[in-house]
């Protein structure tokens, strides 16, 4: 008989009524009594059911009173429709398997652990309530951000995870080597030429600039997956390891990056509240009370654009109010960016024209020679959610910013002929996938959106 899964029966419970089927999964909880069990199943979906077991029916009926929350059954048994009780069915076992036994140290057994306890169990708190539902909508995104592209004809690309260039030119990177550390500690010096690929390589932070050479071939282009950061910080929202998702389009201005922006995190958004709502809600009731009201404020606005020099005007009036300094040039922090979403227009904001010393060498210089043409998107809770930027698409300007920041030309050769052959106006953005789960779940620390999260000193 073929397994049916615990979400179909939630779907169909009416129409199945009476009728023999087969399910499998881990018991959430177990109630014995002397001649009848009940255990509350659990396949993987957001709901579980209950299962009615009667000693006078299963032959090994004694050793399973004998198990343990956490144990694998195999169940074959009748759906009883039950509108009296709290749960609208339940499924009536004719035949109980243990697949396998739960040890008695299993630590999931009570119900109620903290997200610090959990995050020491990475591999089993995807078993309670909260991380199943956390989980599950980090899928859906996941695929809700694939589909929106792929709905644009835009090409899915696959950018190198190793790489000979620093896309931020920050330097917070992983090196990778093959190199005897030993030896060279011994010696006191590094010979790259001995190394795998014959020259310095790291860990990427960002596909963009492998991406941007594809992009002026297919137009548009999108690349999602890991990105490392070797930066030394601790905070809630820093991991060494996560997912970037980096689209890129050619013969497009800044105004094009902020509309595919918009388009795509209201797109996300409104497909999880469709086809996560229990988890949605769950959420709700037990992470964040105002989650819906603030995703549905997201799909429902007019996102505001916002100069940042008449960002800092509107700060300086207020900047008593605020922990770090306010003045023009300084790079924004998260208290900034949400008093002008939560306090000032009360809805996301694109923040544009930054000044080009705190941006990357790759973002076009406006014509005040000051500023560059880049945006972060700040939304209401979080702060700074997006960023992207118009590129800098003329070659003499490029190199001369690449110059100034001592950054290696050779390093991004084939970055570079995509100014030399066929240039254009051209931009993209990135958006850190976690981040956008945590707004998107409530959840304030990134370990807890991410199934085995990597940050300084935990691997």
């Amino acid at each position: 008989m073929k397994r049916t899964t615990i979400e179909y029966i939630n779907k169909n419970f009416e129409n199945l009524k009476d009728k023999e089927l087969k399910i499998c999964g881990w018991a959430r909880t177990i109630r014995n009594s002397k001649n009848i069990s009940f255990i509350e199943l659990n396949d993987g979906s957001f709901k579980s059911c209950q299962i009615i077991i009667e000693k006078e029916k299963i032959e090994n009926y004694d050793e399973i009173i004998k198990q343990i929350t956490g144990t694998s059954f195999e169940i074959i048994g009748k759906i009883v429709i039950t509108p009296e009780n709290k749960q609208p069915y339940e499924i009536n076992a004719n035949k109980v398997v243990i697949c396998g036994p739960c040890e008695s140290d299993f630590p999931m057994q009570k119900k109620g652990h903290s997200l610090e306890f959990l995050r020491e169990k990475p591999a089993l708190r995807p078993r309670t309530n909260l991380f199943n539902a956390v989980f599950r909508i980090r899928s859906k995104a996941a695929f809700a951000i694939h589909k929106f592209f792929n709905e644009k004809n835009f090409i899915y690309v696959n950018t190198p995870i190793i790489t000979s260039s620093d896309c931020e030119g920050a330097g917070s990177m992983f090196q990778v080597t093959t190199l005897d550390l030993d030896e060279i500690v011994k010696n006191g010096k590094v010979d790259y030429k001995n190394d795998f690929f014959g020259k310095k390589v790291f860990m990427t932070v960002s596909g963009q600039i492998d991406e941007e050479p594809i992009t002026h071939a297919f137009c548009n282009t999108y690349t999602f997956g890991p990105t490392f950061r070797a930066e030394n910080s601790n905070t809630s929202r820093h991991a060494a390891e996560f997912w970037m998702m980096e689209p890129e389009m050619c013969f497009a201005d800044l105004n094009d990056v902020m509309q595919n922006e918009e388009e795509m995190l209201k797109y996300v958004i409104n497909y999880v509240l469709e086809n996560c709502e229990a988890e949605i809600q769950f959420l709700n009731n037990f992470i964040d009370k105002d989650l819906i009201s603030r995703l549905k404020t997201i799909i429902d606005s007019e996102f505001v654009k916002l100069d940042y020099t008449d960002a800092i005007k509107i700060l300086e009036e207020v900047k008593d109010q605020f922990e770090f300094p306010v003045y023009w040039g300084a790079d924004l922090q998260s208290e900034h960016e949400r008093y002008l979403t939560e306090k000032v227009y009360k809805r996301p904001v694109f923040l544009i024209n930054y000044p080009k010393e705190i941006k990357a060498f790759y973002m076009r210089l406006n014509d005040d020679n000051k500023t560059v043409a880049a945006v972060d998107l700040l939304v209401p809770g979080v702060g700074e959610l997006m960023g992207g930027s118009q590129r800098e698409e003329r070659l003499d300007v490029l190199l001369n910013r690449m110059k100034e920041l001592n950054l290696n030309v050779e390093d991004y050769k084939d970055y570079i002929d995509t100014r030399r052959y066929g240039t254009n106006k051209h931009g993209g953005y990135g958006l850190g996938f976690e981040r956008l789960i945590m707004y998107i779940t409530g959840m304030t620390n990134i370990r807890d959106v991410e199934f085995y999260p990597r940050t300084v000193g935990n691997i």
